[in-house]
C-alpha cells in the first residue's frame, strides 16, 4: 500500500499541552473542594451582623426588629455575593459548575425554607422563635453546602446549629446575643481563618 501523500496535521505542542492543562483542571475542579469561600466577605458580613444585633436590641417594636435583620440579610447576601463572585475568579473557578454549584445547591433549599419560615411565624405572633430558626437553618445550609468545601465551612454550620439549639431551648431575651454570636462572632472567626488559609 503506497504511503498517503498527504501531509500528517501537525498540532503545535503549546497547543497540545494547554488542551491537556484544561482538561485536567476541570476535572479536579468537578472532583476537588470549593476553596473559593470568601474569608474576607465573612468578616465583613459579621461585622454588619454584630451593629444589626445592636440596633436591632433597641428596636421599639417587633416589626422594627425584624426590619433590622431582614436589612442586615439582604446586605449579608449582597457582600457574600460580591466576595464570592470575586475570590472565584481570582481563582479561576467557575461558579457555574463542579463543586461551586454543588456548595450552592446544597446552601439554597435552607435559606429558602429559613425566608418562608420569617413570614409565618412572624404573621402568627411567634417572633422569638425567629432567631432559632434561623440559626439552625443557616448552620444547616452551612453544613450541607460545605460538604463540597472547605472542611472549616461545615464545622462554621455546625457552631450556628449549636447556637440555634440553645436559641430554641434558652430565654427568648438571649436572641440578639445569639445572632450575634453566630451571624457576627462565628462569620468573623472563620472569615479570619478562611482568608488566611484559603487566600482570601
Amino acid at each position: 500500500m503506497p504511503p498517503d501523500p498527504r501531509p500528517a496535521k501537525i498540532i503545535p505542542l503549546d497547543r497540545e499541552a494547554a488542551d491537556h492543562l484544561r482538561f485536567i483542571r476541570s476535572t479536579m475542579e468537578q472532583a476537588g473542594a470549593f476553596t473559593a469561600v470568601p474569608g474576607w466577605g465573612g468578616v465583613l458580613m459579621g461585622a454588619t451582623a454584630l451593629a444589626a444585633a445592636a440596633l436591632a436590641a433597641r428596636a421599639p417594636t417587633p416589626g422594627a426588629w425584624l426590619t433590622a435583620w431582614i436589612l442586615e440579610a439582604a446586605l449579608a447576601v449582597a457582600i457574600g455575593g460580591f466576595a464570592l463572585n470575586w475570590k472565584a475568579r481570582a481563582s479561576g473557578f467557575s461558579l457555574l459548575a463542579g463543586p461551586a454549584r454543588k456548595f450552592a445547591l446544597g446552601l439554597a433549599p435552607p435559606l429558602a425554607v429559613g425566608a418562608l419560615l420569617t413570614l409565618e411565624l412572624y404573621r402568627a405572633g411567634n417572633i422569638a422563635l425567629l432567631p432559632a430558626a434561623w440559626l439552625l437553618l443557616y448552620g444547616a445550609a452551612v453544613v450541607t453546602g460545605g460538604a463540597f468545601s472547605v472542611r472549616s465551612v461545615p464545622l462554621m454550620g455546625l457552631g450556628f446549629l449549636v447556637l440555634g439549639t440553645v436559641a430554641l431551648f434558652g430565654p427568648a431575651a438571649w436572641g440578639d446575643a445569639l445572632l450575634a454570636a453566630g451571624f457576627g462572632g462565628l462569620h468573623i472567626g472563620f472569615g479570619l481563618y478562611i482568608a488566611r488559609r484559603y487566600g482570601g
